[in-house]
């Protein structure tokens, strides 16, 4: 998953980013690590916030595009 990669280009920390998403930090950091699976739930709520689609931020794609 690419979350680590969009959180840090945006200059935010897993803290801010689980506040801002009803998550905790300890959840963000699981899934940067992939020690953890985002359900549905989490992947749209993701894709939304980073303007990206769930494919890109699951690394299914190179294009962070919507289709």
């Amino acid at each position: 998953m690419r979350l680590k990669e969009l959180r840090e280009k945006r200059g935010i920390s897993q803290l801010k980013l689980a506040m801002e998403l009803g998550l905790n930090q300890n959840s963000i950091s699981r899934y940067e690590t992939g020690a953890r699976e985002a359900d549905y739930g989490t992947l749209i709520a993701l894709a939304d916030y980073f303007d990206v689609s769930i494919d890109y931020l699951l690394g299914r794609t190179d294009r962070p595009e919507h289709y």
